[in-house]
């Protein structure tokens, strides 16, 4: 493998670092509502697991409020259960075929915690891109080793893979405090 593709390797991988961790963040609850927040709820379907939003349509009714339409007639109360018991702490009511679910105003100490949690998950991401920079660095010496490559080669590629981990660690850092300033919005 030449050191371009090493370069290339990494790079895709720390864009898929990127976008695992900006989809991880969408689950974390903020004052408003937001359809992906139920992404992750799992409906008892037939004695399986499935994802609610393979079972309903999801969307908002207004900034508070997200709204439940499932497809099949006797899947309303089994939707309820499994988002009254999913850790979202969310209270679902349902109107006919229609399941509301109203987004209760969250308490300045929730939104502390909500923060603590986009931390942590930042700080996942960010040892992530760090293992993949290793990673490339690792590979990049290997070749050195292996006399495909010339150690000035190293010194450019190392050079380049770390302007690159730095860019996406900036990248993490926006959308972290994005996502804190968002909680933390009343």
């Amino acid at each position: 493998m030449a050191i371009a593709e090493i370069k290339k390797n990494i790079e895709s991988k720390m864009d898929q670092s990127i976008a695992a961790f900006s989809n991880s963040l969408s689950k974390i609850r903020s004052g408003r509502a937001n359809p992906g927040l139920l992404d992750h709820v799992m409906v008892e379907y037939y004695g399986n697991p499935t994802p609610l939003s393979q079972l309903a349509n999801i969307s908002l009714l207004d900034a508070r409020t997200i709204s439940v339409q499932p497809w099949e007639k006797g899947l309303g109360p089994k939707i309820e259960k499994a988002i009254r018991e999913s850790d979202l702490g969310l209270n679902p009511a349902s109107m006919g075929d229609l399941i509301r679910v109203p987004m209760p105003p969250m308490s300045e100490e929730r939104r502390k915690e909500m923060t603590k949690v986009v931390r942590t998950e930042g700080e996942n991401a960010k040892v992530a891109i760090r293992n993949l920079r290793r990673d490339g660095n690792e590979s990049v010496k290997k070749l050195v080793k292996d006399k495909l490559a010339s150690e000035d080669d190293q010194k450019r590629a190392e050079a380049d893979i770390q302007k690159v981990t730095d860019k996406h660690i900036v990248d993490i850092d926006k959308l972290m405090a994005a996502k804190e300033q968002e909680i933390m919005a009343v």
